[in-house]
Parts: structure tokens; C-alpha cells; sequence
């Protein structure tokens, strides 16, 4: 014979199903404990990255300040040269104001018309390539003068006292008109990139 089963004790009321109902497991555990921890309990905190630092720079602010230096350079060595190209306008316009003065003081037009000429010939040479001017002379000046922003006026003007002003009474001499003459001539060829023969 079977021996006859202990009759079943019963179950406190809370605990009437066992297992996944939330009632104590065989081992004694509740179901919730079985359960998976909260895997978002356990990250840290927010943490910000360093800030950046303004040293070194990235490479684009390298090319960024070569690219200022270069354009820096360039545009100091442009106005160096600008400016001496104006520095010899800058002296026969202001030895023209001496040869003027000279004249007004003295009066003595044949020496004003030499320094005149004198001042033209140097100019010619700094503004204008040497093998142009240098071998230039007579009718041959006076042309290039005129080719040069003179329009005619040496050749027919009062330019031709230039070749004439040592053979004429120095008063027979229109200075004034000569010295505005070559005023104007140095002020039109006094431009970088201007005229060249």
C-alpha cells in the first residue's frame, strides 16, 4: 500500500499562489528580487569635456594668419615703391619751386632756363629707361618731351627755348610759360605705369 499522502497544510492568505503571482518561490525569494537591476542607476553624473584652448590653433587660423601676413607684407613693399616712385616727382617739383624763386629774386632767365632743362633731363632719366633718354638731344629731346605728355608744346611751344635760350636776349625769354610747361610735364609723368617710349 502507498502510504497516504500528509495532507496539505494550508497557506497563509498573502501567500495563497506561489511564483510569478508575486508569492514566495520554492527557495524562499519573491519574484522581484529575481528581477534585473535598473541599469540607468548606475551611470555617473554629466560630465563636461575640458573647454577648448585658443592655444595652438587649429590649422585653418595657421593658414588664416599666413594668408594676413602674406597680404601684410605685400601690401608694405607695394607703398615702399609707390612711394619712391613719388619721391622724384616730389624733388623736381620742389627744386622747381627753388629755380622759380631763384628767378623771381634775381632775375636772371637764361641761368632759370638752364636749371630748367637740367631738371627735365634727370627727371627723364629717373622716370623714363636710360637707354631712351640719355642719348637724346636737339630736335630729338624735344620730341620725346612732346611724345611724353608734352603735346606739341616743346617742339612749337615755349618748350623750344630749351635749344634756343642760349642764342636769345635773355629778355626775349618767356620763362614763366617754360616753367609751367615742364610743371606740367612732371606732373603727368610723375603716375607709376604712366607713359613709357
Amino acid at each position: 500500500m502507498t502510504p497516504a499522502s500528509a495532507p496539505a497544510t494550508p497557506l497563509p492568505l498573502g501567500a495563497a499562489s506561489a511564483g510569478p503571482g508575486g508569492g514566495p518561490l520554492a527557495n524562499g525569494l519573491t519574484p522581484g528580487a529575481l528581477a534585473a537591476p535598473d541599469p540607468l542607476a548606475e551611470l555617473r553624473g554629466y560630465h563636461l569635456p575640458d573647454p577648448i584652448s585658443w592655444w595652438p590653433p587649429a590649422p585653418g587660423w595657421w593658414l588664416l594668419a599666413l594668408l594676413g601676413l602674406s597680404l601684410l607684407v605685400l601690401l608694405v613693399g607695394w607703398l615702399v615703391r609707390r612711394h619712391r616712385r613719388g619721391a622724384a616727382a616730389r624733388a623736381a617739383q620742389a627744386e622747381l619751386a627753388a629755380l622759380r624763386a631763384a628767378l623771381a629774386q634775381d632775375g636772371d632767365a637764361a641761368a632759370c632756363a638752364r636749371g630748367l632743362s637740367r631738371l627735365l633731363r634727370r627727371f627723364a632719366l629717373v622716370r623714363f629707361p636710360r637707354r631712351a633718354v640719355a642719348g637724346l638731344s636737339g630736335e630729338a629731346w624735344l620730341a620725346f618731351l612732346d611724345a611724353q605728355g608734352g603735346g606739341g608744346r616743346f617742339q612749337s611751344g615755349p618748350g623750344r627755348l630749351l635749344l634756343d635760350a642760349p642764342y636769345r636776349p635773355p629778355q626775349d625769354l618767356p620763362i614763366a610759360e617754360l616753367a609751367s610747361l615742364v610743371e606740367d610735364w612732371i606732373r603727368r609723368n610723375q603716375r607709376p605705369g604712366g607713359r613709357r617710349p
